[in-house]
């Protein structure tokens, strides 16, 4: 979950509040009822409130903050690592006045007293960081997924490499993303011609 959970937090606070619930929403869709389970819905709610206020959907904002801010009433003010004593306040005030989030700076997520950015991302979070954005740009989910797949191998065998690099600047990098993306799905079409040229050899 950890790396789910921080992906979503960076994704958010980069200003990406629609694209920020993908990094979560597989998530809690396999979990049963309990606390992990609020807490994620009252997160991907939140994000939704905070998305809704930007685009002056004002009904919208203050359904999700009454119902957001119901998911994660009983939670602890830090729990899972995460300042809800800082995001309660704001649904319940969204939720009594939608037009607040718009006089206010809307509140950053904190993991561990932390306002995660993607450079803050270790791998594993930042694999999920890249399909989330793929996703919300348009770019070819599939190679990304291949690309996040050939980079675990670079992982195992040397603790680094191509692939490695090119997904954490593909993250990272909000302006080079595209042309990032463009040396991903190369190499990945290259790597996939090589896995394709061995296969034969067995045929």
């Amino acid at each position: 979950m950890d790396s789910h959970l921080r992906a979503g937090i960076a994704v958010y606070n980069a200003g990406r509040y629609h694209a920020a619930h993908d990094a979560w929403e597989d998530y809690w869709l396999d979990l049963e009822a309990g606390d992990d389970e609020r807490f994620l819905h009252g997160l991907i709610q939140f994000t939704a409130v905070v998305h809704h206020a930007h685009t002056g959907n004002w009904s919208g904002a203050q359904g999700l903050a009454e119902s957001a801010g119901e998911y994660l009433a009983e939670l602890s003010d830090d729990y899972r690592g995460v300042n809800l004593n800082v995001v309660r306040p704001f649904l319940a005030r969204v939720a009594a006045d939608p037009e607040h989030a718009e006089r206010v700076a809307v509140p950053l997520l904190t993991h561990e007293g932390v306002a995660l950015d993607y450079e803050a991302l270790d791998f594993d979070a930042t694999a999920v960081a890249a399909q989330v954005l793929a996703e919300a740009d348009g770019y070819d989910e599939e190679a990304i997924e291949d690309a996040i797949g050939y980079a675990r191998e670079e992982l195992a065998e040397r603790g680094e490499g191509r692939f490695v690099g090119l997904l954490f600047s593909f993250v990272r990098e909000d302006e080079k993303r595209p042309v990032v993306a463009q040396r991903l799905v190369q190499h990945v079409e290259r790597e996939r011609g090589k896995d394709a040229d061995v296969e034969n050899l067995f045929e």
